[in-house]
């Protein structure tokens, strides 16, 4: 062999060599490099699951409220309108569906931009980096974020199809007014959901990434409407849309949603559904990212508020004609039942959510006056009596058990002597009605009453006949259905379901706690004298009321309390009206004079709507 042959070849081994340290350098800097700029794991990214609003429906499937640390709800594309994504691509990311995850002439042009202005206002971003960015990145604006952001942006392109990144991306995006993703923002901005979008709405709602506060649709409608203008040329541009469509979205009239969900008269109501649904969840519903079912009759809810609202107001100006120094406007509560049911359509506790959360048709318990008188006339005839057997209203004595003589009066202050049971329930004597408990006894009443639904503990004394026992507003009316239905007891019902995020459904069904309290003879005996109640005694304020079947009053010692629970062939409703401080709402202020003419205002406007 030759000395140059060895020479040369000892020459291309260096090289070779020397090449190979270059490369393994090379590489070994960029694994350096890599390994120090700490970029994110992007597996995360592939099993998307973020932070999600917990909604709340009424019974028409209209969003009431939501709870979120983030406000969102995600949605597959399949339920968004089509325009929706290409509005944002044309949008945002003209090639989005060409490029690896980087769009190398945006950077360059974004690159030209900041060195012409001396800044780093534009990034040129395609809409996988904004997904990097959002999901594993902080928002500062650097070259070495910005160099991490391309790395994942083409990571994830090759991890995930287009389809996958969109959807992420249109679920992640900040829209402004707190809507994270378009569904959110779909609910806020125009009060539908985003499969329900026309094109100009979708326009909109692409214009919003960048720069939300700028194109707020609240704030600054008409910066917006230019920003949607720009979106519909591109989307023509592009070829997703014709410019004829492209005109006729930008004219189209643009109907913003002006309602809160955040106010109204829906509060007390939704207050009662958050902790039952709490209680079934164990976890905080900003957290739950749940759809949560009602029962809840908004129209209903809105005529509920106003009757409480207008019954309160009224009897505090009879106070102040008669005379009454001092006097302010009282509290009221109303709750109204679907009778076959139990469903809970609206409910009321108190005249102002804001002012007073405190639920007084839930939270309060108050003395339930002769509104459980039914249920001593209950058992009476459920141990034989009959409405026209004959019982004597008459003074009495009874002694209590620390010895003390207690002497039940009427209302009235008047004594009948001999009436029937009918006389004496339609006209809610008192003595009569002490008299005939101290005959049936106490225990089958107080049986009887846990069986209807009362859950308030009852001291077993003579003083139970007159309402001595504090109940709430809920447990006395939903104890009432057993009178107005078929003499079963059904538990109120606020939720029909919990749907949570991954699809499982918690169902609320209350039939296997029903049970049967009044066979159909005695039921149809109460029916008959709760019926003569509205038409010729204490509730006769009602009588006008079309369809009105029964009910009945009860006041309170002092006049401190004032009820009245009526029904018709569709709803069991119940009124209280008081104060907080338990002083009486004045010598007139009984339950036929104050709590029954609110029932009739709330149950003549629901029917306006039948």
């Amino acid at each position: 062999m030759s000395r140059k042959k060895v020479y040369n070849e000892k020459h291309i081994t260096g090289f070779l060599l020397f090449m190979c340290f270059l490369q393994t350098s090379f590489l070994g800097l960029l694994l350096f490099i890599l390994v120090s700029l700490h970029i994110p794991d992007i597996r995360s990214v592939a099993h998307y699951q973020p932070p999600q609003a917990t909604l709340i429906y009424d019974r028409n499937g209209t969003i009431i409220d939501r709870m979120y640390i983030e406000n969102r709800t995600v949605i597959p594309l399949s339920s968004m309108s089509p325009h929706l994504p290409t509005a944002f691509v044309a949008a945002e990311d003209g090639r989005f569906f060409e490029h690896p995850g980087l769009d190398f002439f945006s950077v360059l042009r974004a690159a030209i931009n900041n060195l012409r202005t001396g800044g780093k206002g534009q990034g040129g971003s395609t809409i996988t980096q904004q997904v990097a960015k959002s999901l594993l990145l902080t928002p500062e604006k650097t070259y070495v974020r910005k160099f991490k952001e391309a790395i994942l942006a083409w990571r994830i392109d090759n991890l995930l199809s287009k389809e996958e990144i969109l959807y992420i991306y249109l679920n992640q995006i900040y829209l402004g007014e707190g809507a994270y993703g378009v569904e959110a923002a779909a609910q806020i901005y125009f009060g539908k959901k985003a499969s329900q979008l026309n094109l100009g709405e979708c326009a909109l709602l692409a214009g919003l990434p960048q720069a939300p506060s700028r194109y707020s649709l609240k704030k600054h409608l008409q910066r917006a409407t230019e920003r949607q203008k720009y979106v519909l040329n591109r989307m023509a541009a592009d070829g997703y849309i014709t410019v004829a469509e492209a005109k006729k979205g930008y004219n189209a009239r643009i109907s913003l949603n002006k309602l809160s969900l955040h106010s109204g008269p829906n509060s007390y109501y939704l207050e009662v559904v958050k902790k039952r649904a709490r209680s079934v969840l164990n976890m905080p519903l900003q957290r739950a990212g749940a759809h949560i079912y009602t029962h809840l009759d908004r129209a209903m809810q809105r005529k509920a508020m106003t009757a409480v609202q207008k019954g309160t107001r009224d009897s505090f100006l009879r106070q102040k004609a008669s005379g009454r120094k001092g006097s302010s406007v009282p509290q009221g509560a109303l709750v109204c039942l679907e009778t076959a049911t139990g469903k809970v359509r609206s409910l009321v506790g108190g005249t102002d959510f804001k002012k007073s959360p405190f639920d007084r048709a839930v939270q309060a318990r108050r003395p339930a006056g002769s509104t459980f008188k039914p249920f001593v006339y209950a058992a009476a005839l459920k141990k034989g009596w009959a409405p026209e057997s004959v019982i004597a209203d008459s003074p009495l004595t009874v002694r209590g058990r620390n010895g003390r003589q207690w002497r039940p009066k009427n209302y009235s202050g008047k004594y009948h002597g001999q009436t029937t049971l009918r006389h004496a329930l339609v006209h809610s004597y008192n003595a009569a009605t002490v008299r005939l408990m101290q005959k049936v006894g106490v225990k089958p009443v107080v049986f009887l009453a846990r069986k209807a639904g009362i859950e308030s503990p009852m001291e077993p004394s003579l003083a139970l006949a007159l309402g001595a026992a504090d109940v709430s507003l809920l447990e006395m009316t939903s104890a009432y259905t057993v009178f107005a239905g078929n003499g079963t007891s059904y538990p109120p019902a606020f939720i029909d379901k919990i749907v949570l995020s991954d699809g499982a459904v918690y169902r609320f069904s209350d039939n296997w706690q029903r049970k049967r309290v009044l066979q159909a003879g005695v039921l149809q005996q109460m029916q008959s004298m709760l019926g003569g109640v509205v038409t010729v005694g204490t509730g006769k304020r009602v009588r006008d009321v079309p369809g009105v079947r029964g009910g009945k009053t009860g006041t309170s010692n002092d006049n401190r309390d004032a009820w009245f629970i009526g029904y018709d062939n569709r709803y069991t409703t119940g009124v209280w009206l008081g104060r907080d401080r338990n002083q009486s709402l004045g010598r007139s202020e009984s339950g036929g004079t104050a709590a029954a003419p609110v029932w009739r205002n709330f149950m003549l406007s629901v029917k306006k709507d039948f």
